[in-house]
Order: C-alpha cells, then structure tokens, then sequence
C-alpha cells in the first residue's frame, strides 16, 4: 500500500527544551530585527497552515501585509487566523489543493509577494518509491510554484515590483539518498527561480530560495520512523547520525528563523538580490 503523502508544514510542533543540540525555540526567538514595512502589499503563502509558512505568514502580516495564507489544512488555516489577531496587517485562510493547477494560478492574480512554501515528503529507496507519489511531489512542490509564479508575474510585471520566494532547502544544494522525489522538485524549483531572476529583473521583480536545512517541524518529526528504516538504525540515532550528520551547528532550524530570512528578502536593501539561494543550513554545504 502506497504510504500516505504527508504536508508541510502542518504545526509548529512542540516546545523544544535545552539539550545537547542546543536551546529550544524559545531561547532562540528575538524580536523580529529586519525593518520592514509592507503596508499596502498583497502577499500569497502557500503551506501556510504550519511549520515555515504560518511563521512566514504571521511574520509578513506583521509587517502590514495583506497575506492570503493558502493550504488544504482548514483547521490549521482557522488557527493560523486566531494567531494573526492583533498584528498590524490582516491573514486571508484560503483553503486550496495545489494540485489543482488552473486554481492555483488563480489564487496567486494580483499578488506582490509571492512565498512559494508548501511541500510533501516521503522517505523510499527508488526502487520502491512508488511512481503516483513521486509525480504528486512533482506537481505541487515544483509545477505548482510555475503556475503561482505565471499567475503573479503580470501584477508584478505591471507595477514594476514584486518579491518570489521560494522556500527550497539544503535538498535543493545537495542530495539525499532515499529522497528522489523530494529532492527532484528543490533542484527543479532552483532552476525554475534563477528563471523568473532573470526574466523578472528588467520588470523590478526578484527571485530567490531559501534553503534551510532540518527545521523543527512535525514534517521532520514525522520523518524518524522512515529514517530509521531507510538506513537501518534506531530512531533515537536518526537526530544526531542523519538529520545533523553534515551540519556543522548540531541543531534543528526554527521556522522563525527562516520567516526572518524570507521577510530580509523583501526589504529595500534587498533589491540587488536575486537570483541566488540563501542557506540556512547550519554549514552542510560548508563541505
């Protein structure tokens, strides 16, 4: 039986306490320190019920921002709104399946800032990865993001500004065995942003990843037990022998921390950047 697609992000997941690879989310959670006003702007997250995207989406509506939070979780897009009370700017649920194309670019019509976030996982040898999956990895994470990014672009186009950001990973910069799906689709989404950089340019519009490495979301947690029997060891080991085995930080990404990235990438003193990727990797591509 072919194992369940699992989303991310969904939650943030639970409290993280201090340890031997480093202090927990609340330690590590500053006030947000990029100045950035975005007051006026239309900003479309998808997989924005949880994990990196709800940080993105209640990072960015901070900052003023119309955001229209998308994902196929309605629970998580209710809590997500009860969060966004309060903030500055306002958080639209939009309760939407990226793998229906047409709506998709539809939903992304008259946007400024465009966060391309939601993904799925599933961890298989290829030889037993079964092909249905890996074409529904293929739509959402990656021809999903060209039918957003086609259904943004003459807004942006049209004003003579706009900001994509597409949340890739470290998986986008190097592979992992077991991850062909997964790791197809970043390395896909790299080509198709330094794409739309180039093309964006002479219209005021930038392109760029974020790559981050393991974040401290359920889609990782959810990763233990098919870790583990991938490469036939324990769960306990799969922390410290797979997740942060290339890292040179021994521990897990907060998802604020990746918000924080996305929302630099939208200021002013980000213009000239585009086209590249920003890792948040801890140092894995450091080797």
């Amino acid at each position: 039986m072919t194992a369940p697609l699992t989303p991310e992000p969904t939650t943030a997941g639970p409290p993280a306490t201090p340890g031997p690879h480093g202090p927990g989310p609340a330690a590590l959670r500053p006030a947000p320190s990029v100045s950035l006003d975005l007051r006026g702007r239309a900003v479309l997250v998808t997989g924005a019920a949880g994990g990196i995207g709800r940080a993105c989406a209640l990072r960015l509506a901070s900052a003023g921002a119309k955001v229209r939070a998308v994902d196929r979780d309605a629970a998580g897009l209710e809590t997500l709104g009860k969060r966004a009370a309060g903030l500055s700017g306002t958080v639209e649920p939009l309760v939407l399946d990226l793998t229906d194309l047409d709506a998709a670019e539809r939903a992304a019509a008259g946007t400024d800032i465009l966060v391309n976030n939601a993904g799925l996982q599933l961890v298989r040898p290829i030889e037993e990865f079964p092909p249905d999956v890996f074409h529904t990895v293929l739509t959402v994470m990656l021809e999903a993001p060209f039918r957003l990014i086609r259904g943004a672009l003459p807004h942006m186009y049209a004003q003579g500004w706009g900001r994509i950001v597409n949340l890739s990973s470290v998986h986008g910069l190097r592979a992992s065995a077991f991850k062909s799906a997964y790791v197809s689709a970043k390395h896909g989404l790299e080509g198709l942003s330094k794409t739309a950089a180039l093309e964006g340019a002479p219209h005021g519009v930038t392109s760029n990843c974020v790559n981050p490495g393991y974040v401290r979301t359920p889609l990782v947690e959810r990763q233990i037990a098919d870790q583990a029997a991938a490469h036939g060891i324990p769960e306990e080991r799969v922390l410290t022998e797979v997740f942060l085995k290339d890292a040179a930080l021994k521990r897990l990404v907060e998802p604020h921390e990746v918000a924080e990235a996305v929302a630099y990438l939208c200021t002013p003193q980000a213009s000239f950047i585009t086209g590249t990727s920003l890792a948040l990797d801890g140092g894995w591509t450091a080797h």
